[in-house]
């Protein structure tokens, strides 16, 4: 169980929050990505018919949307290191809402994409400040727990959003669905304004010259353990981008499910990855995070290899094609809190910049599967669940063979001790 101290020796003031109230916080910054990805789509049938074109073709909004979620993030990392953590949040969920409202009415499929690359720009603020005020709040041996807490809360957005989604669309009409979005992003400003603690202190150091950021940058990803970690972690979460943007072309165009079934069927395998990150925690009492994250990717592994043999072979059914896809979730919510927890480990000054540098790692390989089934259709998304997983492997044996002893805890410059 988590427990809470008082503030460290950085100046700021002694108080308690309690510690789930922070995490629930936490949890609110981590849904905007979640729900503008997830509560739109189940009207990608309906986006593309008004816009005359393919549900594959509309997938290229979500492509987009990963590709400014990358590149995003390396922006937003240093203005979190250099400005604390809540200004920048203004600005990115700011420019988030302005983008929301433009896409309820696009002139155009064209539009539609480059409001969704300026609605990511500005909403990934959101998930890259929640990663890095973890190590603000928490002391690193906690981190993987945390992580999995949070996922726990971002696994109601694949419970919820598109059934949400689905609901709105029926009542109202899809563009409702941006309406929604634009008022979860209002709500959770005025939630992080009145209820969140700054607790990292704004420094100045941190240069925002693009000679200075490269320099912060590079150092970071020439971290050995950062390197493997990010980089095995990255192509082992990629699975789940797979998943997303391939699933409406699967299930509605593949399988012929209503809108509404899709959205049960969404909901039901969410289930998989939100069970795979709480058993997680029960693991964490008696294994070290790189033993789970070790093992989780090599049934990862199989579980690709048996879903590309069987698919290719034409043997798998609706029912088996939804039992392999939930146990292959479940390994990715084994795996990523681990590896970020691992990656982060060594960081503390520019704990900002590693989770910036994380996540569009993270992101920018996710965005490359995505946009390649958004370009090849349904029958990439399986070969490519499999792949990526096989390139994480190949990535954890060569680094871990490099890196040598792993660092599992840096020294604490968490708001919170625990124990």
């Amino acid at each position: 169980m988590i427990k809470l101290g008082m503030f460290s020796e950085r100046g700021m003031p002694a108080v308690k929050p309690r510690g789930w109230f922070i995490i629930l916080l936490l949890g609110a910054l981590s849904l905007i990505t979640p729900f503008s990805v997830d509560m739109y789509l189940p009207a990608f049938a309906r986006i593309a018919a008004e816009f005359k074109t393919t549900t594959p073709a509309v997938s290229l909004s979500l492509s987009t949307y990963f590709i400014g979620f990358a590149l995003g993030q390396v922006l937003y990392g240093p203005l979190l290191d250099r400005f604390g953590r809540k200004r920048p949040i203004y600005a990115g969920l700011s420019l988030y809402l302005i983008a929301s409202v433009g896409c309820i009415h696009p002139p155009s499929l064209r539009a539609l994409i480059v409001l969704r690359f300026l609605e990511a720009i500005g909403g990934c603020v959101a998930q890259v400040a929640s990663v890095a005020m973890v190590k603000d709040f928490f002391p690193p041996e906690q981190s993987a727990k945390v992580f999995s807490l949070l996922f726990l809360i971002i696994g109601v957005s694949p419970l919820l959003a598109p059934t949400m989604g689905s609901l709105i669309m029926l009542w109202l009409g899809w563009p409702w669905i941006f309406i929604a979005l634009s008022a979860f992003a209002i709500l959770t400003l005025a939630v992080i304004a009145f209820q969140l603690p700054e607790v990292h202190r704004p420094d100045r150091s941190i240069s925002l010259r693009p000679q200075a950021l490269v320099g912060t940058y590079w150092r970071i990803v020439t971290q050995p353990q950062f390197c493997t970690y990010a980089l095995a972690g990255a192509f082992s979460f990629a699975g789940l981008f797979a998943y997303v943007a391939g699933s409406p072309i699967i299930f509605m165009d593949g399988f012929r499910v209503s809108e509404q079934a899709f959205g049960a069927i969404f909901a039901v395998l969410t289930l998989g990855f939100i069970g795979g990150s709480q058993l997680n925690v029960f693991l964490l009492r008696w294994w070290s995070s790189e033993k789970i994250f070790r093992t989780a990717l090599t049934v990862q592994v199989l579980t690709g290899a048996v879903f590309l043999a069987g698919a290719r072979l034409g043997w798998y059914g609706l029912g088996a094609t939804l039992v392999l896809f939930f146990v292959f979730l479940s390994c990715l919510g084994l795996t990523y809190p681990n590896a970020a927890a691992i990656a982060l480990a060594p960081f503390s000054r520019n704990a900002g910049s590693a989770s910036a540098l994380l996540g569009f790692i993270q992101m920018g390989t996710g965005a490359a599967v995505s946009t390649g089934i958004g370009f090849i259709g349904a029958n990439a998304v399986v070969a490519l669940l499999s792949g990526t997983a096989v390139l994480a492997v190949v990535i954890f044996v060569i680094g871990r063979r490099r890196l040598g002893e792993v660092v599992a805890a840096a020294e604490s410059e968490s708001v919170f001790a625990g124990h």
